[in-house]
């Protein structure tokens, strides 16, 4: 897993423990981006056994719900980090849930969207900061 100092720098993060695939301050991006949980979460959460995610074509509004995510502790709302219309999900899924937590940042993101805006998004430091200071 990945530790969790070490966030990639090139996503941006919510306070909900979120991923996305805008650099902090970049313009948002024409094409489909990935969205996934955050290493942090991941290993709060522990096992995920189960994803729920929104149906490619679902509007999603930054902030509010469009999913949820099952471990052997807890489920857990999937937060959105920006509004647009999901595009793909990621099919690794439906046959190892667990990718979430043993590659969040990579084979275990939860899916794309095209974005149109973000929301309230940090830098991979200052969500670092957040999660230390909770």
């Amino acid at each position: 897993m990945t530790a969790a100092h070490e966030l990639p720098p090139n996503l941006s993060y919510t306070r909900d423990h979120e991923w996305i695939a805008v650099a902090p301050g970049a313009d948002l991006p024409e094409d489909a981006v990935r969205i996934g949980l955050s290493a942090i979460a991941a290993e709060s959460l522990g096992e995920i056994v189960f994803v729920d995610l929104p149906e490619a074509g679902t509007t999603l509004v930054a902030g509010e719900a469009c999913g949820e995510v099952e471990s052997t502790k807890s489920v857990s709302d999937l937060i959105s980090p920006a509004g647009g219309t999901v595009v793909e999900l990621n099919p690794a899924l439906a046959d190892d849930p667990a990718l979430v937590g043993k590659d969040p940042y990579g084979e275990g993101w939860l899916f794309t969207a095209v974005v149109t805006d973000l929301g309230d998004v940090l830098s991979a430091d200052d969500y670092l900061t957040f999660t230390q200071g909770t």
